[in-house]
Order: C-alpha cells, then sequence, then structure tokens
C-alpha cells in the first residue's frame, strides 16, 4: 500500500526509534498478559518485524505503540489457539483482547508514562528467588533494551556469560511461577533494594554509555528518572528510595550542558551551568531533603548529596570540594568498592591536591579495574594536575584505547592532545 499525503514513508530509523522508545512497555505489558517472559520478548520481536515489514510503505500509525501491542496481543492468541494445552488461556485471554483483521491504530498501551506493567516487571526480575547478577541482566535487557554485548561490556564479561544469565532468569521465572505483576506491600520493600540497583544502572547506562557513538542515551536516562519517581512514590518512608531520587534528578540536571552545540562532550568542570535544568536541581533538593528527614544516610543518598554540592556551585571554582571529599570518606566506609576509591581519588585530589589524589589512588590492588578507562582518566587528570604532562597523557591515551563510545574516545584523545607544559 502507498504512503498516503498525511502519512508518509517511513524509514527503518524511525521504525528502529519508536521501538526504543515503545519496546520497554510493550515486553513488560506482554509480559503480564502471557505470563511468561521469553515468549512476551518474542512477541515483541515478531511486532517489530511486522512494523519493518509495513510501515516503510504505509507510514506510522497514529499510535505506534498501539499498533505494536495489537499486532503482538494478536499473535499471542494465535499461538495459545494453536496449542491445546493453552485451551483455558484462550478462553480467559478472549475476555481481554477484540480480536481485529487489522491492528487498532488507537490502541493505547498505558496513559501512564510507566505503567504498573514496567513497574511489575521490575519487581519481578528483582524477586529474590533470583541471583543478583541475573536481576541485573534481565533488567538491562528487558526493560532497559539494551544489547547482550552492551549489558558484557559495562560488567566487563563476556557476552555469551550474560546470554546464560538472561536465559536462566526467564527459566526460573517461569519455572517458579512468579508473576510478573507488582508484589503485595509485604514484599515490595523486601525486593526495593535490588530494584533500585537495576534503576541505578539502567539510569547511568544512558548518562554514561559503554559503547556506542554517542556519549548519552537520554531514553534510558528518561525511562530510569520515571521509574525512580514511581519507585520513590511506592516508598515514601525509604530514605534511600528518595535518595536514589534525588542522585538521579541531579544528575539529570546537568545533561543539556554536557555537550555544546556541535554535541561534543563537556566535562563537568567545563559546562555552562546557565544550561542546567533549574527545575529538576529543585525537585532534587526536595527528594534529598525528604531523604535526611527519614534519618539514615545510605549509598544513594550520600551520592545525592555530592550531586548536590555541585547543583549549588555557581561555577566550578565555587564548588566545596572539601565536602564532597568528606562525603566520598563516609561513602567509602559505608560501601567500599574500587569505583568508590576513584572517585574519591577525584574529590581528595581537588580538595587537597593532586598528589592527594594519586596517593589514594595507589591503594588500590595490582590491576584492579586495569580494564576500566576512567581509572585512567581519573589518573590522567591527576597527573595533569600535578604538571606529570607526559605520564598524563599516556593515561589519557590508555583510557582512550579501553572506551568503546566514540564520543568519549574522542574527548579523551582531544584532553590528551591539549595536556602540555604551559
Amino acid at each position: 500500500m502507498a504512503a498516503t499525503a498525511d502519512r508518509p514513508a517511513t524509514g527503518r530509523g524511525a521504525v528502529e526509534a519508536i521501538w526504543r522508545i515503545e519496546s520497554a512497555r510493550l515486553i513488560a505489558a506482554l509480559a503480564r498478559f502471557t505470563g511468561d517472559l521469553g515468549l512476551a520478548e518474542d512477541l515483541a520481536q515478531d511486532a517489530l518485524v511486522a512494523a519493518l515489514e509495513r510501515w516503510p510503505a504505509a507510514g506510522l500509525p497514529p499510535n505506534p505503540g498501539g499498533w505494536l501491542m495489537t499486532v503482538a496481543k494478536n499473535r499471542a492468541v494465535d499461538l495459545f489457539r494453536r496449542d491445546a494445552t493453552h485451551q483455558r488461556a484462550v478462553e480467559s485471554l478472549g475476555h481481554d483482547v477484540a480480536r481485529t483483521a487489522v491492528p487498532a491504530a488507537d490502541e493505547k498501551l498505558d496513559d501512564n508514562p510507566v505503567g504498573d506493567d514496567e513497574l511489575g516487571l521490575l519487581f519481578a526480575a528483582c524477586h529474590p528467588e533470583l541471583k543478583r547478577e541475573y536481576r541485573i541482566a534481565l533488567t538491562l535487557r528487558c526493560l532497559a533494551g539494551l544489547s547482550t554485548h552492551e549489558i558484557a561490556s559495562a560488567f566487563l564479561v563476556p557476552d555469551p556469560v550474560i546470554g546464560q544469565r538472561i536465559s536462566r532468569a526467564k527459566k526460573t521465572l517461569r519455572d517458579k511461577g512468579i508473576r510478573l505483576d507488582l508484589p503485595s506491600s509485604e514484599y515490595l520493600h523486601a525486593r526495593l533494594a535490588s530494584v533500585l540497583e537495576v534503576i541505578y544502572l539502567i539510569f547511568n547506562e544512558g548518562y554514561s554509555a559503554t559503547s556506542g557513538e554517542h556519549w548519552m542515551r537520554p531514553e534510558l536516562s528518561n525511562d530510569a528518572l520515571r521509574l525512580a519517581r514511581r519507585t520513590a512514590a511506592l516508598a515514601p518512608d525509604l530514605a534511600e528510595a528518595q535518595g536514589l531520587l534525588a542522585l538521579l534528578e541531579l544528575t539529570q540536571a546537568r545533561a543539556p550542558a554536557r555537550h555544546d552545540r556541535d554535541g561534543t562532550p563537556v566535562l563537568l568542570q567545563d559546562q555552562d551551568r546557565h544550561r542546567w535544568d533549574r527545575l529538576l536541581i529543585r525537585r532534587g533538593m526536595a527528594a534529598l531533603a525528604r531523604a535526611h528527614r527519614l534519618g539514615s544516610a545510605g549509598p544513594y543518598v550520600l551520592q545525592a548529596a555530592i550531586a548536590g554540592c555541585h547543583a549549588l556551585a555557581p561555577t566550578a571554582a565555587d564548588t566545596d570540594w572539601t565536602r564532597i571529599a568528606g562525603l566520598y570518606d563516609v561513602l567509602d566506609r559505608l560501601r567500599p568498592n574500587p569505583v568508590v576509591t576513584v572517585n574519591r581519588a577525584m574529590a581528595h585530589g581537588h580538595a587537597d591536591g593532586p598528589l592527594a589524589g594519586l596517593a589514594i589512588l595507589a591503594t588500590l590492588p595490582p590491576d584492579t579495574l586495569d580494564d576500566y578507562a576512567q581509572r585512567h582518566a581519573v589518573e590522567a587528570e591527576l597527573l595533569a594536575m600535578a604538571g606529570r604532562h607526559s605520564e598524563a597523557r599516556s593515561a589519557y591515551a590508555r583510557a582512550a584505547a579501553l572506551t568503546q563510545n566514540h564520543a568519549e574516545r574522542t574527548l579523551l584523545h582531544l584532553r590528551s592532545a591539549t595536556t602540555t607544559p604551559p
């Protein structure tokens, strides 16, 4: 069918862009609909194939998400009807789905930007029956839409390892008959720590992509922020839920200034702070105040307090690095890990001088984070601050060689090239 005047032909890129926006909601809704996450993914992929076949010629439907959902649901009903063992499912599904020969263009997935289907899938993926590494891999795959390779790159493990984790997680959910919806209140709080962790990881991948052409993946960070808002609303009495929300609001506020007009990445100290989103800063500081009123200061509350220090500094020179270094010291005692050590080194480098920061980096065991680009980038910054320019250029080159993100690699090469004695 030829494209009409008001519905122009659609390129593959547009279809894939819509898929990135809709896939998480689509898979989550289908998982609840069918009770099988693996099947939900297959059905969603079938709908994507149908869109790639039809939309380039027919143009985008008025509601692409609804179109995809209708195709996938119709496919599910067909599968159940062909399988005699699912006869009961067919009968129950018949009450929920109006079978149509052509997908309804105006069908809606969910009026809410983050529906209960997504939250339900998130809490199901964080079920205690699943190992921690399974929960993370499954959530990043199904809700963040990351490829197996992207997840493997983020955790510095081979691709097959992540593939196995995702497969085993799906099998466990299926074999244990775990419902793919929001748990009752008595079980909800027990899973919150894991839920917060995966939201944090989704946001980080969106804010600083591990691979690809672009430094950021806004669709991921925006989705994580919406999930954090819904989760904080579900747990208003949990300081860490409010702390994570504060951290994400305050961090996302800097996103408009993280690249210049040409799309070149801009580091924090060089950003035009007038471009920071003041509404997000106000929302973040309000969430941080709520977290403080609740008493405890966990890792997310501490990181939010650090982000608040940056947000409240009118210029980079006004940053309270002494307070930030102190907060990192507390974070390091509360949850010690090598990445915290790297960030703590940078903070002390600004607060107490580059030699202090380098001394903290030197406390890392040999070969720790040797394949982590950010570790070498921080070392390069500290070496440059100390006037050790040749060593700094080598560290920048090492960081550039390790990153799989094209924009970040370009930035690191630029930093290396401009690191010269005055």
